[in-house]
């Protein structure tokens, strides 16, 4: 197989779900079908029979999975050895609000059948309709008899922390903490490489085919990190870059990923530290540009940059913000 060294483009997978919306099309530009409940688009994933497909170049048609297998030197560098991406990265339209719902850490995963990965994840808010509200963790205090009395009687909003995000806020979900994203949100959401949701509560209603969707209460129960009180939009923090065309905050900096917020006026050298990065376009576009090929990315499009690309040059037309997603 070809050398895994440019900059990768990948065909999106989209899920339908009864939260979904249009603003996958109309306000990202996807090419989805038909229909008022597309929710999700799988921007870059590796996990089971959910593969991303290479767009272009010499590795097009390849899905992600192989390319690990392959190619994990060029691919990762010195970052990691595992033999699965480690990382999974989605766009998210919630039309309606979504379950409540929690993650296993990664030693809860491992005793599931089958084992898959905890779930640790971000969201970065692209568009948030007025009284949109985010679900982040409980309320203080708020013990296990008290979320399972509540969900006894149809209730749970009362345990839970909730506040009003504005587009460009950041919310750090780590695995065990109960969340919910609200009506009229339109999502960037960076996780670990799991599919693995515990759900809490529906609101009580049903779905597609007339019934309620099934809930996982006892498993949620057993993983919910009980001493974590309300959480909420994360404080960006500022890193020294000696660049007036360039600006880079830390939105998170965790054992799983770090996610960093780039905006730039002109063009600018990326990576060279031997380690693969995510860069997701929040707005505008540019070109990346590696030493053996490069690609154009548009608001909504994500590419995989691997180490072996080396440093890449991110060329943006007039302004651009993106995200810059790596490993610690």
């Amino acid at each position: 197989m070809a050398s895994c060294n440019y900059p990768l483009r990948f065909l999106p997978i989209f899920r339908r779900y009864l939260w979904g919306g249009r603003r996958l099309a109309t306000m990202l530009s996807k090419p989805i079908g038909e229909g008022e409940d597309y929710a999700e688009s799988w921007e870059v994933v590796d996990h089971g029979e959910d593969q991303s497909i290479v767009e272009h170049g010499w590795l097009e048609g390849a899905p992600l999975s192989e390319l690990v297998e392959h190619h994990a030197g060029e691919l990762f560098g010195i970052s990691y050895a595992g033999d699965q991406f480690p990382l999974l990265m989605k766009l998210l339209d919630c039309n309606r609000t979504l379950s409540v719902q929690v993650h296993p850490n990664d030693e809860q995963g491992a005793k599931l059948d089958p084992p898959d990965l905890g779930k640790t994840e971000a969201w970065v808010v692209l568009a948030a309709d007025p009284g949109s509200k985010i679900y982040a963790g409980l309320k203080p205090g708020v013990t296990r008899e008290q979320v399972a009395s509540a969900l006894e009687v149809g209730e749970c909003e009362e345990c839970l922390h909730a506040f009003e995000p504005t587009v460009g806020d950041c919310v750090f979900i780590p695995a065990g903490t109960v969340h919910a994203l609200g009506a009229g949100l339109v999502i960037a959401e960076i996780q670990q490489a799991s599919d693995t949701t515990f759900r809490l509560f529906d609101w009580n209603r049903v779905g597609a085919d007339g019934k309620p969707r099934p809930l996982h209460i006892e498993q949620s129960l057993d993983v919910i990190d009980y001493e974590r009180g309300p959480v909420s939009a994360q404080v960006p923090e500022k890193i020294s870059i000696e660049s007036s065309k360039l600006s880079r905050e830390r939105l998170v900096d965790c054992d799983k990923f770090v996610l960093d917020r780039v905006r730039l006026s002109e063009a600018a050298e990326l990576g060279g530290d031997d380690c693969f990065h995510l860069l997701a376009v929040l707005e505008g576009s540019v070109q990346l540009q590696g030493d053996q090929a490069g690609v154009p990315l548009s608001k909504g499009q994500t590419a995989l940059v691997p180490s072996a690309a080396g440093s890449f040059e991110v060329t943006p037309q007039a302004e651009a913000t993106l995200l810059d997603i790596f490993l610690p």
